[in-house]
C-alpha cells in the first residue's frame, strides 16, 4: 500500500511517500513560505524522489489537528481535494498523537542501537539510553498567546493518559503533577522547546525536552498501522483544542 502523508500544522510542515508502512521519501517545507503557496511543489517534490505517481497512491493521510489554523485548513483542503479526484480514502491524525509517535518510535530506536552496541563490546552499559524507551511521553504543540496545546501518552506512544488540553505551561504542568508522575517524562514539540525553562525548573533535570522532528512520516505510520480508520474525503474535519482567534473575537462582540 502507498501512502501520501501531509502535516500543515506548523510554518515548516512536512510530506512523505510511505510504501508498506517503510518511507519511500520525505521533505519539509520552507517555513519563509506559506503552505498555499508551495505545497503543490513539494507534493510534485516527494513523489519523484519517491519514483511514486500520484495515480499510483492508495491511501492519503493528513494531521488533522492541533495546529495552525490556516495551516490545518489548507492541508486538510488540499488531501481532500486529491484524494476526491481518485475516488480515494484519508486517515487523519492527531498531530499529538505523531508527536507520541515520533517520540516512542526514536526512544526504540536508541535502546536497540544501545542494546546492540552493549552485545558487541560484551560490557558496555546501555542502561541510560534503554530507560528513554520507558518515559512517559509529554507532546507539547505551541498554541501561540502563552498556551500549549498538550497531551500525556504511554512510553510506546499508543495510550493517552491525559487527554488534550490548551492551557498556559504551568497550567498544564500543575494538572498533570495532580494525576501522575512526570518527572521523567520525554518532552517533545515546538511548545515543549518554547518553554523549556517552564518545564525543567517545574520538573528538575529528570525530564528530557527534545525538539519535533517532521511529522508526515509518522502520520503516515500511524495510518499504514491501521488504514481501517480511514474516511471519505469530506469526513476529514480538524481538531481544534481551543477555539480559533475569530471565533474568540466574534463572542467578545456578541456580549
Amino acid at each position: 500500500m502507498i501512502i501520501l502523508a501531509l502535516d500543515t500544522t506548523t510554518r515548516a510542515g512536512s510530506a512523505a511517500v510511505l510504501r508498506d508502512g517503510a518511507v519511500l521519501a520525505e521533505v519539509s517545507g520552507d517555513p519563509a513560505v506559506t503552505h498555499g503557496q508551495r505545497l503543490p511543489g513539494e507534493l510534485m517534490r516527494v513523489l519523484a524522489q519517491a519514483e511514486v505517481r500520484i495515480e499510483d497512491v492508495d491511501l492519503f493521510a493528513v494531521a488533522a489537528g492541533p495546529g495552525s489554523f490556516t495551516g490545518l485548513r489548507v492541508g486538510i483542503a488540499t488531501v481532500q481535494g486529491l484524494a476526491m479526484a481518485r475516488s480515494r480514502r484519508v486517515v487523519p491524525v492527531s498531530t499529538l498523537d505523531a508527536l507520541a509517535w515520533a517520540a516512542a518510535n526514536a526512544a526504540g530506536a536508541a535502546a536497540n542501537a544501545a542494546g546492540a552496541a552493549a552485545n558487541a563490546a560484551g560490557a558496555a552499559d546501555a542502561a541510560g539510553a534503554a530507560a528513554t524507551a520507558d518515559r512517559r511521553i509529554a507532546a507539547w504543540m505551541d498554541a501561540q498567546r502563552g498556551d500549549v496545546s498538550a497531551a500525556l501518552y504511554t512510553p510506546d506512544g499508543r495510550g493517552t493518559l491525559i487527554a488534550p488540553q490548551s492551557s498556559a505551561p504551568g497550567v498544564v504542568l500543575d494538572r498533570w503533577g495532580v494525576e501522575t508522575d512526570i518527572t521523567t517524562a520525554v518532552f517533545i514539540g515546538d511548545g515543549a522547546v518554547r518553554y523549556r525553562a517552564d518545564v525543567e525548573g517545574r520538573l528538575g533535570a529528570g525530564v528530557l525536552v527534545t525538539p519535533p522532528p517532521p511529522l508526515a512520516r509518522a502520520i503516515g505510520a500511524i495510518a499504514a498501522a491501521d488504514p481501517g480508520r480511514s474516511v471519505l474525503p469530506h469526513a476529514v474535519v480538524p481538531i481544534y483544542v481551543r477555539v480559533s482567534d475569530a471565533e474568540l473575537a466574534r463572542a467578545r462582540r456578541a456580549t
